[in-house]
């Protein structure tokens, strides 16, 4: 087990202070928002870090942090998997006259990297992933009966994003997006952004991430914004429709739209007060009609889809950020970069410590040992105090199979044989849950 436990005042979590009785310290407003601060969590809890010869706006990920990223990503495409998403991927570069075509070249090339010149061709670093996915859409044809096609994808996007905003997972120049976009006809777009919508409040509930508020982004004054109004009514039309049928709070303001179209934004607060985007609900009729997208109607003619893009978590950047400030380091078991830690009592049981990792292994739980060798029992279970479950094994426990567990808010549970205490946690852990455990 890393360091990065052993930090009572750095990284107490939310709600979980055990209080003065254990550790003298009770937070101030002023201390609780310093500690969870992603950027200084990041380094105690060492799951990301940067470097200069990398470059600002480009974070690398610890094996703790990588762990946390990934159990992420896995729950997503999991989630989009049993919504009928299907997978793929797209690269990083596209030619100049791709963008062109989005439109994000006009409308957006002051965000992106400078082309590069390769073999004649004018190369750049995608600033979104969706004129792929179009791309992707319409290399065959395609019938009304394939619809609604649901296409997703986690992957690499990047924003020349000034020096002056960046600012640790927050704000990144490469970014991990999580991105989604269902190619459906117009009867089915506002269904389909509603049940984004519903997946983002199941993925929220399961990180234990709270949204802020919901907006409604429209556009503003100025010209960055594709100069059809048609377009711009329908697709916020069906936007309202869509929150308003689901029952949800909202706020409309302008000036805060994508060039192409409105959308539903999830707004979440970091520790600092700062609200930022997170999750995303867009309809788009400007794209499907740049690409000249098309399908096969029951009629056979040819119609043109609607896109609705769709973001889960956003960037995964931004979502582990967040999830580091809600928590405080504290993840929920699914998450946690170790969901177990066996503490062998002696060196005597050191080798029954080696066998229940195995079988945390055996079941794909993220587990570690921390023997005598790091100090005394209570100072190993102070240094584990952010791990979920805490395994103590000692000589009665050994000889009679059994485990003593201490969860990480405080309360002990069995002994219990521990096959069965894996069964338990194991069925948590899979069903993304945030309790640590039900009676």
């Amino acid at each position: 087990m890393s360091r990065r436990a052993d930090r009572c005042r750095e990284s107490k979590p939310r709600g979980e202070c055990p209080g003065a009785s254990a550790c003298g310290h009770s937070p101030s407003v002023r201390e609780e928002t310093t500690m969870h601060d992603h950027r200084r969590l990041g380094r105690e809890l060492e799951l990301f870090g940067t470097d200069p010869l990398i470059g600002a706006g480009l974070p690398y990920w610890l094996p703790d942090g990588a762990a946390v990223r990934h159990a992420l990503e896995e729950y997503v495409r999991d989630a989009e998997r049993r919504a009928g998403y299907r997978h793929v991927y797209s690269p990083v570069l596209g030619k100049r006259e791709l963008y062109e075509i989005s439109g994000h070249w006009s409308h957006y090339s002051e965000d992106m990297f400078p082309p590069m010149e390769m073999g004649g061709d004018e190369v750049l670093l995608r600033p979104s992933l969706c004129p792929h996915h179009a791309l992707i859409y319409r290399s065959r044809a395609r019938s009304h009966r394939e619809l609604p096609l649901r296409m997703a994808e986690f992957g690499g996007m990047y924003r020349a994003e000034l020096s002056g905003v960046l600012g640790g997972l927050h704000r990144v120049r490469a970014v991990q997006l999580n991105d989604a976009h269902v190619f459906c006809t117009l009867e089915q777009a506002a269904d389909e952004a509603r049940a984004a919508l519903e997946m983002i409040g199941r993925a929220y509930e399961a990180m234990g991430v709270r949204a802020a508020r919901h907006r409604l982004s429209l556009p503003g004054p100025g010209g960055k914004y594709v100069d059809d109004p048609g377009k711009w009514r329908r697709s916020t039309a069906l936007l309202r429709e869509v929150l308003d049928s689901s029952g949800i709070a909202y706020e409309a303001v302008e000036g805060e739209a994508a060039f192409y179209g409105p959308k539903i934004d999830v707004q979440v607060v970091d520790g600092a007060g700062r609200e930022s985007t997170l999750s995303t609900v867009q309809i788009d009729f400007h794209q499907p009609e740049r690409f000249g997208l098309r399908y096969v109607g029951a009629d056979g003619a040819e119609h043109r889809p609607v896109m609705v893009h769709r973001s889960v978590v956003g960037s995964v950047e931004r979502a582990v950020a967040q999830l580091i400030e809600e928590h405080g380091g504290a993840f929920p078991a699914w998450l946690a970069p170790v969901q177990l830690v066996a503490l062998p009592v002696s060196k005597a049981q050191g080798p029954d410590a080696e066998a229940f990792l195995r079988r945390c292994a055996a079941l794909g739980l993220r587990a570690e040992s921390a023997g005598p060798g790091r100090g005394s029992l209570g100072a190993r279970v102070r240094a584990a105090r952010l791990v979920p479950y805490q395994v103590v094994i000692g000589a009665k426990e050994a000889a009679d199979g059994l485990v003593s567990v201490r969860l990480r808010d405080g309360r002990r549970v069995g002994p219990l044989p521990a096959d069965e205490f894996l069964a338990r946690v194991g069925a948590l852990v899979s069903a993304y849950r945030t309790v640590l455990w039900e009676e």
